[in-house]
């Protein structure tokens, strides 16, 4: 099975100081400058700074063999914001946007999102699903910009129980039916480390025919009991699922995703440590090895590109017991 790891928006890097792909402006700071147009350009100026540094973070990934890499929600600064719901920068960025998606697909990079917490499909709120839908149309434009195809996906949790965990999983699959179908092609769904667990999330996907992203950390601290690898075999046939697969048969199909973290601490666990301990994940690889060919991991660790560096040093340590190292992001593992 050949593993390809990847890592979430910023790099921690020496050579990478100072690139950040998520400047951005407060709506003080935009209400404090009396020329309302100058304001949006440069909010457009940030925003195209913002791209650039994208692009040189893919170049990092490229030069390192990185090929799976989450991109900021952060692009666009106040995108979503209410009272800019008149401004439309697309415009503006479509060369920014264009550059980065060429470049993606030029070297056959797997890019997603990760819309934040407060975008919610199971709200008992009306104003609440409002703005969630308004911030997948946010990030489906991106993609739309950047050119590129529904192999790029939104990853979703389902939400808050609000008290009424049956009801919530209702209100969230009422949303998603009714999402436009640009929107569905593109989401994958996650179980999250306090409500609706690995079982709950899986029965969801296997319901609305969405892929769903294990994530091995959220599993082992909210679980009823079951292991992450019993579930694999019906989280992999997901990944069969008609909004799972490319745009054209002719395309390679996306493999299955995970996403893996290590806890802070035995007495916070929930929390995300600096790096990603070898030894949990490598379990659980080896567990699905024998029935899957490829799976892109996603880390999900503070130090970033650096935890991943770190784990590809661990994991050399394996070579001979079932680990090759094939490059410097990605392995091969034997069951």
């Amino acid at each position: 099975m050949i593993v390809r790891l990847g890592f979430v928006a910023m790099s921690t890097a020496e050579v990478m100081k100072g690139v950040s792909p998520s400047r951005t402006m407060t709506l003080k700071s935009f209400a404090k400058l009396a020329d309302r147009e100058a304001a949006l350009r440069k909010l457009e100026h940030i925003a195209a700074e913002n791209l650039h540094n994208t692009l040189r973070l893919l170049k990092h990934c490229t030069y390192n063999d990185v090929h799976v890499y989450r991109l900021t929600s952060k692009l666009i600064p106040l995108a979503t914001h209410p009272d800019l719901v008149d401004w439309n920068p697309f415009a503006a960025l479509a060369d920014s946007f264009r550059e980065v998606g060429d470049y993606a697909r030029e070297h056959q990079m797997r890019l997603s999102f990760h819309p934040d917490h407060f975008t919610v499909l199971s709200t008992p709120r009306p104003e609440v699903l409002e703005s969630s839908i308004r911030d997948l149309r946010y990030h489906v434009d991106m993609f739309e910009a950047m050119g590129l195809d529904c192999r790029a996906k939104n990853n979703i949790h389902i939400g808050g129980a609000y008290g009424d965990k049956p009801s919530a999983g209702e209100r969230f699959a009422e949303a998603a039916v009714k999402l436009p179908e640009s929107f569905k092609r593109r989401l994958t769904l996650e179980n999250d480390d306090k409500t609706f667990d690995a079982i709950e999330t899986l029965e969801m996907c296997e319901r609305l025919s969405l892929p769903m992203v294990l994530d091995i950390h959220h599993q082992w601290v909210n679980n009823q009991g079951e292991t992450p690898s019993e579930l694999w075999p019906r989280i992999l046939r997901t990944w069969e699922s008609d909004y799972a697969q490319a745009d054209s048969p002719a395309d390679r199909p996306l493999p299955p995703k995970i996403h893996a973290s290590s806890p802070k601490s035995e007495t916070d666990r929930r929390s995300h440590a600096d790096g990603v301990e070898a030894g949990p994940l490598l379990d659980f690889l080896r567990s699905i090895a024998s029935v899957t060919e490829e799976v892109d991991v996603m880390l999900e660790a503070k130090l970033k590109d650096g935890a991943l560096f770190a784990l590809m040093d661990e994991l050399s340590h394996y070579q001979g017991d079932g680990v090759e190292i094939l490059d410097r992001a990605s392995v091969r593992i034997s069951g």
